[in-house]
């Protein structure tokens, strides 16, 4: 077991690190406002449009996350010469996120979620309703091109996401192309909704349990089903591990020699809210990487994290010193 004092140092080291990010990326927008009657016109709440809310979401929640953790964070990814576009630009740079180096594909609608919430000034605001904007980027569009030729820059990185939303952004021959940009002792890792067998090489994954069962084609209820799913797509990817998370049930960290690890869930089973919860594990798992951590170690710092994160209400980040708390103190 990794003791306190090796964790806080990894954290340390988030300072002085690099890590790069290639992902789609996603819009947060949330609309808040005060119940103020029930229409005439039809049986909803009308609400009195009090202010906006614009967060990093997808991809962008986690680079907002490696950015919150002190990293030194290259983006490579898309968004449309829209609102959207331009809004979410501006929150990752006032995240420090340098946003130079995305991608303005004309004509693309960038994705946007947009969940409306009501609640009184001194309650709980809840979602009323949400709608998604959502557009794939073209793929034989002159932007993966853009794309490619940015590889280059992210050649000095110890560690490299990969976050894919399936927008188009992210396709499975990148996984290639990044070997060949920063060679075999970069750690490679990946998020994947739905599509995670197309990318073979990576050096690990991020599956939640839905998306492991889809990977693997079968229902997983018990522990021992789902140690034996994630070694066997472990074994497919040819990773060298496999992070599955579970929720309430915690993690299960599956490796590359067969051994299968269950990690509990981090403080409270009672969460309030899982939105963003695997971008925070896939920022976290990859900065400890970069950091020189064992995959046992980051792992065990991403459990933290998302056991944190979940605490939170709506897209959140997790910062260095959050953790440093976590490590010193102890699940609550």
């Amino acid at each position: 077991m990794p003791d306190q004092h090796r964790l806080l140092e990894i954290i340390d080291r988030f300072s002085t690190t690099s890590v790069a990010l290639v992902g789609d990326l996603v819009l947060d927008r949330f609309i808040l406002g005060t119940p103020k009657r029930i229409s005439r016109e039809a049986p909803v709440i009308i609400l009195r449009h009090e202010g906006q809310r614009d967060i990093p979401g997808g991809a962008a929640n986690a680079l907002a996350n490696m950015a919150a953790l002190g990293l030194d964070v290259i983006a490579l990814g898309a968004v449309g010469d829209d609102e959207p576009g331009a809004a979410l630009r501006c929150a990752l740079a006032e995240r420090g996120v340098a946003t130079e180096s995305l991608i303005v594909v004309p004509g693309y609608r960038t994705p946007t979620k947009v969940r409306i919430l009501g609640g009184g000034a001194s309650s709980l605001r809840h979602q009323v309703a949400r709608y998604d904007i959502e557009d794939e980027l073209p793929y034989d569009g002159d932007w993966y091109g853009r794309l490619l030729e940015g590889l280059p820059a992210i050649g000095d990185c110890t560690a490299v996401a990969i976050s894919d939303y399936g927008y188009g952004c992210v396709q499975p021959e990148i996984v290639d192309a990044l070997r060949r940009t920063v060679g075999p002792k970069t750690w490679i890792s990946l998020d994947s909704r739905y599509r995670i067998g197309d990318f073979a090489g990576v050096d690990g994954a991020t599956p939640n349990l839905e998306e492991l069962e889809v990977a693997v084609g079968r229902r997983l209820a018990s522990d021992d089903e789902v140690a034996a799913a994630a070694a066997e797509l472990c074994s497919d990817l040819e990773a060298r591990f496999l992070l599955a998370t579970r929720g309430n049930r915690g993690m299960t960290l599956a490796d590359a020699d067969g051994t299968v690890t269950h990690l509990p869930v981090f403080g409270t089973d009672e969460v309030a809210d899982v939105t963003g919860a695997g971008d925070t594990v896939l920022a976290v798992l990859t900065a400890a990487l970069a950091a020189g951590a064992s995959v046992f170690e980051s792992a065990r710092l991403a459990n933290m994290a998302a056991g944190l994160v979940v605490m939170k209400l709506g897209t959140a980040t997790i910062t260095a010193d959050e953790l440093r708390g976590a490590v010193i103190g102890g699940p609550s």
